[in-house]
């Protein structure tokens, strides 16, 4: 049997990490705090160190935040008329998230769904209903390839809700998250740390910066995490990753930046918890379905001799970055980046009803991915005065190129030769080896099965390939101190092609399908501010996106897929689809009280999603679909008092299909998949003494269907979290953060049918944090 041909070392990087954590542990707290006073003197007037982030000048330690990092926001964020949460450095910490879905979980109306092995493992947000797997970003530069992202070298996130394509083109229906990455600066310091934590977490981290000269810094992070999942049987993971980053000519007017990053995982993943059947052996919408575990919610359906999943991502980028004058600035930003999925994940099939008489069929859902991406974007950016109107803008130029490779793996399970095996039905009287282990029980499933399969590579597969040239403009024009118009046009060139190789179904002989399209969109935003006080406005608000066919590349639920008729002949089968066209219309209000340190936003906003793809027959399809999302949001992020501080918001969203076409019109009226209608977040802070602070949380999300037929849904919960921090000296803070407080079972990701994932349950980390 081959099993995990793609070895990955665990390289010198990882063990480095490993080595620094268990060095900084082993050390004495009052000994490291003595070391530190010895080079306070050093420390006068260079950086202040924060946890895992180091930040120049007046120090950043509350959760609100005045301005978005990318310079395509051309107001800060009171005056920009749309929908923006800053998830801050500091939140990332006080919370103890250690990915992007972590980090996430604190913004309502942003939610989560399930991967299998056509739809890639990794991040698949939903924002505001809308599926938005190809819409994350990395410092404004669109971060392609399906990833379950780290954020041990981001600085923080900005998650714009609402069509966004003006920002960073095709997609972004729902709205886009851009990653800010911790960057080298000025001064010096040193920051690291340990976690220790319940089902055998540990957690090391680094975060060094230098200066070498008046103008050259370079800055080291890295990162070792092991651990298992609360609450779930076997689940593991482990990972590691390294981001250098250089920097010369910083205080001056030319400035370049060298950034590199690395991350790799070896996981043994969760393959979730099958859905029951409340009628026959069909989901329905009159009796919706959701997942049963059995009778206890620690099940493992996967084999631990079967399943894995290894990842790797390089990420290369050289910024350059050039003020004309205090007005007007050019960057220059070259990346090519690379990421790579490699796993056999066991799925709880429940497509035969299995569940209904107590049994699992392990169905093998596999995967060989490669994605590269080489992008270079060009912006001009700065101040201008037409007529005395002061005008902020930025603008640019976009071209890239991305290719993505998938394969498979060949999992043979007809072990026995049964027709009844083969096609995913499973008996009690299956359970086990007159499978061949390949169908165990709902109740009582046993993971380390000695499964008798046999595995091999599927080298035939599908490969994609896109180019995207792309001009656009953002400007926001002061038409008087009270009255503010905000302009965004972009213009998007997109051309992609795909091979794919299989075997006909009938002669299983090799044959090779293709296809390609070309669009050309624009998409663009407008907004209104009135600015009611220097520190309060009110806005109203338009803005666009567009999808094209196969703007995905694979790398993810394929909504307006490439398509056409498959032709044999080698010759070129073209789309005759459109983009599909999302278009919002929002109104809201932003303010900053209690003496600005405190923001508040309100919006209410309408979500149109029109020219949609539909299947009209067995052959054919059309853009004629509908849908519609109407919602509410709420937010407060910042300082109530000096010692009390607040990140909370709250989301409504009425998301419905309006039409969906001639074969779907018995959906017409339902709710979209992974679109909770109410949802809720509240963490707050509150600083007892100047050494000691204590916190908590709680998130709300409601039902969840995962289908837009609405026969399977994840019930409704409430988490509640806490956390306590102790700082023993300057140098030295210890920090606990209990996740989960109730160990509540819920489910944070649903698929559209067989499975959902479920949490982890209650999880107990302290960490040890050290700065120089």
């Amino acid at each position: 049997m081959l099993r995990q041909p793609i070895k990955i070392p665990v390289s010198s990087p990882r063990l480095l990490a490993s080595a620094i954590g268990v060095a900084i542990t082993a050390t004495s707290a009052a000994h490291m705090a003595q070391a530190a006073e010895s080079t306070e003197s050093k420390a006068q007037g260079n950086s202040i160190s924060l946890g895992a982030t180091t930040v120049t000048g007046e120090q950043q330690d509350a959760y609100q935040t005045e301005k978005a990092d990318s310079p395509k926001y051309t107001a800060p964020l009171i005056d920009t008329p749309r929908s923006i949460t800053v998830i801050p450095q500091q939140l990332i910490k006080d919370t103890a998230a250690t990915s992007l879905q972590d980090a996430l979980r604190t913004v309502p109306g942003v939610t989560f769904g399930a991967g299998e092995g056509g739809n890639p493992q990794g991040d698949r947000p939903f924002i505001r209903g809308f599926d938005a797997q190809g819409d994350t970003y990395l410092d404004g530069v669109r971060d392609t390839g399906a990833q379950s992202r780290e954020i041990f070298a981001v600085e923080n996130i900005e998650v714009a809700k609402g069509p966004n394509s003006a920002f960073g083109g095709r997609g972004a229906a729902g709205g886009t998250i851009n990653l800010v990455s911790k960057k080298a600066h000025l001064g010096n310091s040193f920051d690291a740390g340990y976690t220790w934590g319940s089902d055998q977490t540990q957690r090391y981290t680094l975060d060094g910066n230098y200066q070498f000269s008046d103008t050259v810094a370079g800055r080291l992070n890295l990162m070792s995490h092991e651990s298992n999942v609360a609450g779930r049987d076997n689940v593991n993971y482990d990972r590691w990753g390294i981001a250098p980053s250089l920097a010369f000519g910083l205080g001056t007017d030319t400035r370049v930046n060298i950034d590199y990053y690395h991350m790799e995982s070896n996981d043994l993943p969760d393959s979730g918890i099958p859905y029951g059947f409340s009628v026959g052996k069909t989901h329905t919408a009159a009796s919706p379905d959701k997942p049963n575990d059995g009778g206890d919610s620690t099940n493992f359906y996967g084999l631990t001799d079967r399943d894995f999943r290894k990842t790797r991502t390089d990420i290369t980028t050289l910024a350059f970055e050039h003020d004309f004058n205090d007005s007007l600035t050019v960057k220059n930003t070259l990346r090519h980046g690379n990421s790579m999925q490699d796993y056999i994940l066991t799925q709880p099939d429940d497509s035969k009803g299995n569940v209904n008489n107590g049994s699992v069929w392990r169905r093998a859902n596999s995967r060989v991915s490669n994605t590269a991406t080489t992008t270079n974007q060009t912006d001009l950016f700065g101040d201008f005065y037409v007529a005395g109107f002061k005008n902020s803008f930025s603008t640019g130029i976009e071209i890239s190129r991305e290719t993505s490779d998938r394969s498979s793996y060949n999992v043979n399970t007809d072990t026995i030769g049964s027709t009844s095996v083969a096609d995913s039905s499973c008996t009690p009287g299956m359970i086990g080896s007159p499978s061949g282990y390949n169908c165990t029980s709902l109740g009582n499933p046993t993971p380390n099965d000695p499964w008798s399969g046999a595995i091999s590579r599927n080298y035939l597969g599908t490969a994609t390939s896109s180019n995207t040239r792309a001009l656009y403009a953002m400007d926001t024009l002061e038409l008087s101190p009270e009255w503010l118009l905000n302009m965004g046009l972009r213009y998007d060139h997109f051309e992609t092609q795909y091979k794919t190789h299989a075997l006909d179904s009938k002669t299983k002989a090799p044959v090779t399908y293709k296809g390609e399209d070309t669009s050309d969109f624009f998409s663009g935003q407008l907004g209104l501010v009135w600015k009611v006080r220097p520190n309060g406005s009110i806005y109203v608000s338009y803005a666009t996106s567009a999808t094209p066919p196969g703007s995905m590349l694979g790398e993810g639920m394929e909504g307006n897929a490439l398509s056409g008729s498959p032709e044999r002949s080698g010759a070129f089968a073209s789309s005759d689809l459109e983009p599909e066209e999302t278009t919002n219309y929002e109104l809201g209000t932003k303010w900053d009280v209690f003496n600005d340190r405190l923001s508040l936003t309100a919006a209410i906003f309408r979500t149109e999603k029109e020219n949609t793809r539909v299947q009209v027959d067995t052959a054919s399809y059309e853009n004629a679909g509908k849908t519609r999302v109407d919602g509410i949001e709420l937010s407060a992020s910042g300082k109530i008092t000096d010692k009390w501080q607040v990140f909370a918001g709250y989301s409504y969203l009425d998301a419905k299909q309006q039409d969906g076409g001639p074969l779907n019109k018995a959906t017409d009226g339902n709710k979209l998949p992974n679109t909770p209608r109410n949802s809720a977040s509240l963490w707050t802070t509150y600083a007892i003494t100047p050494k000691l602070t204590v916190g908590g949380g709680a998130f709300y999300v409601d039902d969840v269907f995962g289908n837009v037929a609405n026969t399977t849904y994840v019930p409704s919960y409430t988490r509640y979290d806490a956390m306590a921090s102790y700082k023993l000296s300057k140098n030295v803070d210890l920090q606990l953060n209990v996740q989960n407080l109730t160990d509540k079972t819920y489910y944070d990701k649903a698929f559209s049918t067989h499975f959902a994932n479920q949490a982890p349950g209650r999880t107990a980390l302290l960490t040890t944090n050290f700065h120089f």
